[in-house]
């Protein structure tokens, strides 16, 4: 029976279905942990939370990179099919396998968890007095700066090749960092959905949907004029972030 994607494909959007799974499990598990180990957002927990998420994109990344590129975010996946690094068609199937793969991964976290601690798992939400404005343009701004970094280590022909998810993964932990005490930082819609959809509680959703597509977008334009404008260390034909990804470019 034909199908419309090819074996590999299927192996790409079931590794983006897994792997964004294990990275919402973990950074939403280490959220929920940190609370109940230092309640209140202090020092510790800010830096359990940031290190929890950069280092499960490092491996989430790393895992998945020579299967489907390795992008675990709706997002990246939006960048890359405005840069022609994957077909409109897989891009989507990416997409909606990322978002799926966030949504179980919260319902396990929910059947790990007592039922005392159950009610947050780990859900992004506007610090208290921050207009959604606010929350929007930080939102857009770490995205774009993601975005900058994934570009220039992974899609560059001057990139760090293997080492791409290292220079990822840190990015995310600084951009935790920042963002936590204000947004939650999420840079990725699929990791805001998972908890939404699994505790019914979405407030603000808007702000973690549209920032980070606006960021990514804008950052995927900024690349597609710099490589018009003629800068010769880029390399239109790199794929995104792995060789996976390049061969069902359009």
């Amino acid at each position: 029976m034909d199908t419309a994607f090819t074996k590999n494909d299927q192996r790409a959007i079931a590794a983006e279905f897994l792997g964004t799974l294990f990275f919402v499990f973990i950074g939403t598990g280490a959220v929920v942990g940190a609370a109940e180990a230092w309640p209140g957002l202090d020092g510790g927990t800010l830096v359990a939370i940031a290190l929890a998420h950069g280092l499960g994109i490092v491996i989430a990344v790393a895992w998945t990179a020579n299967i489907s590129g390795g992008h675990i975010n709706p997002a990246v996946t939006l960048a890359m099919i405005i840069a022609k690094k994957i077909t409109v068609p897989l891009g989507v199937a990416y997409m909606i396998a990322q978002f799926a793969g966030a949504a179980v991964g919260s319902f396990l976290l929910l059947l790990c968890m007592p039922d005392a601690i159950d009610d947050n798992l780990g859900r992004h939400a506007l610090t208290e007095g921050m207009a959604s404005g606010e929350g929007l343009l930080l939102e857009i701004l770490m995205t774009a700066f993601f975005l900058i970094v994934i570009f220039n280590v992974a899609v560059s022909n001057k990139g760090w090749g293997l080492n791409a998810p290292i220079a990822i993964g840190l990015a995310i932990a600084v951009i935790h960092l920042i963002g936590v005490p204000f947004t939650g930082a999420s840079v990725n819609p699929a990791r805001t959905f998972g908890p939404d959809l699994v505790t019914g509680e979405w407030d603000d959703f808007w702000v973690y949907l549209v920032g980070p597509f606006a960021g990514a977008a804008a950052v995927a334009f900024g690349w597609l004029w710099w490589k018009d404008y003629g800068e010769d260390s880029l390399d239109p034909d790199m794929p995104a972030v792995a060789p996976a990804v390049d061969s069902r470019a359009s």
